[in-house]
């Protein structure tokens, strides 16, 4: 299993919406790709970084899969990003692989 770990620290002021839009519409647009096979969404409570700092983990069962949606959907699902969070954010990816799956 591979874990698509997304970092995300976000400005004050945009962190309503951006909660909003990333429950009704940016998780469930990356599900539709069809490339995991399930996600969270994670609030980091000791974040050493200004704003607010979050993680979404989309969990795919082969690392075939995330290079499938890496190539195919990834930068139409970065596009769809409202203009008002330009700036107003940063991303950072990691991947990791499952050791022990309990």
């Amino acid at each position: 299993m591979i874990l698509f770990n997304i970092t995300i620290i976000l400005d004050d002021e945009i962190h309503n919406e951006w909660l909003h839009w990333m429950k009704t519409r940016q998780i469930q647009d990356v599900m539709n790709t069809g490339c995991f096979v399930s996600n969270r969404l994670l609030n980091v409570l000791d974040s050493p970084n200004e704003g607010l700092t979050y993680c979404v983990q989309y969990i795919s069962d082969s690392l075939e899969n995330l290079n499938e949606f890496k190539q195919k959907h990834e930068h139409i699902i970065q596009a769809n990003m409202p203009e008002q969070f330009n700036n107003k954010l940063v991303l950072f990816p990691t991947v990791m692989e499952f050791i022990d799956n309990q």
